[in-house]
């Protein structure tokens, strides 16, 4: 055989691109005709992960995730440790899906500081789920509120286990007095799932609305955030 003609001949062969290139190429063209929202979960994720992982099949990945943490708002809420875990989550990962919670955290957060907390208590609501929801340890955060009842500081003051996190009642109050905060609300989370308020939940509340009755600050709620909802103090009758 001629050699040339064998050197030419390998010159035409390409190595095949991966697989998973004309499955990325279809998932794009499919978002673009249908829109973000017609995606399943597993698939808006996969879309955002093409750009942390440029060269590889992500879709495993992305269920893998959705499988640890449940739901798309728990894989945006674990830490950027849990998220390191599963392999093939490294820093370049862990961040960009840290950023992405990032900003679905400021967007929630401008939807309840345009106007009063009591016109838009569903935002509310949505945001503090979306900020503790899926916390592996628990945290204390207070919303401080003007007298127009909007939002002017959400605040961590307390981090804790698995179920507990210490609260201060003077401390609370120290922190609205410098913020002129007219009223606070109370949020922590649950890690266990379940948002029904314990007697700890109560007694810690009532401590908070003692210490600011003198100051003439009020403590509109108690929030008790969990992945299965949220549980308000005010709507149970505890307070």
């Amino acid at each position: 055989m001629d050699l040339l003609a064998v050197e030419d001949a390998s010159a035409l062969w390409v190595k095949p691109a991966p697989h998973f290139v004309g499955h990325r190429e279809r998932l794009r063209d499919r978002a673009l005709a249908g829109g973000l929202a017609a995606l399943p979960d597993y698939e808006l994720l996969e879309l955002f992960l093409f750009r942390s992982i440029p060269k590889r099949d992500v879709k495993p990945l992305a269920k893998q995730l959705l499988a640890r943490f449940g739901s798309l708002s728990g894989v945006l809420g674990a830490t950027p440790e849990e998220l390191k875990t599963l392999k093939g989550v490294g820093e370049t990962v862990a961040l960009d899906l840290k950023l992405l919670h990032e900003a679905a955290l400021r967007m929630g957060r401008e939807q309840v500081a345009r106007r009063t907390v009591i016109s838009s208590w569903s935002a509310l609501l949505a945001y503090v789920k979306t900020a503790i929801g899926h916390e592996a340890r628990e945290q204390f955060r207070v919303l401080f509120l003007d007298k127009k009842n909007q939002l002017i500081g959400d605040e961590v003051m307390g981090r804790g286990t698995v179920d507990h996190a210490p609260v201060y009642p003077r401390e609370v109050m120290r922190r609205a007095l410098e913020l002129s905060a007219s009223a606070v609300i109370l949020v922590h989370n649950h890690p266990s799932g379940d948002p029904t308020p314990s007697s700890a939940d109560v007694d810690m509340t009532r401590q908070v609305v003692e210490a600011g009755r003198s100051l003439r600050i009020s403590v509109h709620d108690h929030l008790v955030v969990a992945r299965d909802g949220v549980a308000s103090f005010k709507a149970l009758g505890l307070m």
